[in-house]
């Protein structure tokens, strides 16, 4: 459970920093770095350093690949353009790509079922079966293909 909720903040920064129209400035290290800052003082009641830990991680590796991570979503989420996605949909798959393709170490099912519950609990049903489409195609395929080009 502590890992779902530093999933819920990754969300909560995340879809604030799209709001606030940040996700490009956040980029620079920098910035991104005093913008967690800020997060973790409005989230002053989160004293658990396990669940920061891990959710400043996934906060970094997914602003670190974003350009990346959109570029697969568009990819997999057919005839949906990415900007019309709702907000909250395409984040939750953003966090969650990260995991799959460059968190060896959390099982890509474990990743599918924490996006899916947090779907369901700040999205839509119908947003909890297509994030769980696509991410389990992105498993199934990258990591296929990543292995397959390993040997």
């Amino acid at each position: 459970m502590k890992r779902r909720k530093a999933r819920e903040y990754v969300l909560q920064f995340l879809y604030a920093c799209e709001m606030n129209e940040n996700t490009q400035k956040i980029c620079n290290y920098n910035f991104l770095q005093e913008e967690i800052e800020k997060f973790w003082e409005r989230n002053y009641e989160e004293q658990n350093s396990d669940i920061k830990s891990f959710a400043n991680q996934l906060i970094e590796g997914t602003i670190e690949h974003i350009d990346i991570i959109d570029k697969i979503i568009q990819k997999y989420a057919d005839k949906w353009n990415i900007e019309r996605m709702i907000t909250i949909d395409k984040n939750i798959l953003r966090f969650s790509i990260y995991e799959i393709l460059y968190r060896q170490d959390i099982p890509y099912q474990v990743t599918i079922n924490e996006a899916v519950e947090i779907a369901k609990k700040y999205s839509t049903k119908e947003s909890a079966a297509f994030i769980n489409g696509i991410l389990d195609r992105i498993a199934k395929e990258e990591i296929c293909h990543n292995k397959s080009a390993e040997k």
